[in-house]
């Protein structure tokens, strides 16, 4: 875990919290990530931390938004331009489990900040981040259904509940075994299951 210059730009400090945040909630319980273990992981004082957030949920708020901007970004970049439907939707579905991959603490801190009771800044954010992320599904399978690469009488609602709902299996799984190595070994297996549920056979 690298440790940080006591002294740099605010928006270096920022970033440098939003990481070790995401690295902490790798290997315990994000609600049980204090302030004084970002603080020491990251080398600083607990006030130095504040100068820069409010409070422990303006940080976990400042983590949702990197998270929700990261993976759309990761997600539209795997996507060629021009792609079919479907090889879109398997280039997303792919990006989408190399990112947990890389950052087994998100979905760790999204299940968690789902299952907080009330309304909070990190919940919005989370919350919309999947109407975002399943707004884009649904684009692409009505791309598919317009092409007639995929049945016209499929329930697109559906459809992309089972996208996102096959991801949250792969990465649940993987999450009890404390193994995230698997899931970028089985995600093309699952999806070329899920492939041939949707497309519409020649």
């Amino acid at each position: 875990m690298p440790r940080y210059a006591k002294y740099l730009p605010a928006d270096e400090r920022r970033a440098a919290t939003v990481e070790t945040v995401v690295r902490l909630a790798a290997d315990q319980n994000p609600s049980d990530i204090t302030t004084a273990a970002i603080a020491s992981k990251m080398g600083v004082t607990h006030g130095a931390l504040f100068k820069h957030f409010p409070s422990k949920d303006a940080i976990l708020q400042a983590v949702m938004e990197w998270v929700a901007a990261s993976l759309m970004t990761r997600v539209e970049k795997a996507i060629a331009p021009g792609s079919p439907p479907l090889d879109a939707l398997e280039a997303m579905f792919l990006a989408h489990v190399a990112f947990v991959a890389e950052h087994p603490g998100v979905p760790r801190m999204l299940f968690g900040e789902l299952q907080r009771p009330g309304v909070t800044g990190p919940k919005r954010v989370a919350r919309a981040l999947l109407r975002r992320y399943g707004e884009r599904v649904l684009e692409l399978i009505a791309s598919g259904k317009a092409s007639g690469a995929l049945d016209a009488n499929l329930d697109a609602k559906a459809a992309a509940s089972l996208f996102i709902g096959t991801i949250q299996g792969l990465v649940m799984q993987s999450l009890l075994r404390g193994d995230m190595s698997q899931i970028t070994i089985d995600a093309p297996r699952v999806f070329a299951i899920y492939r041939r549920g949707i497309g519409n056979a020649p």
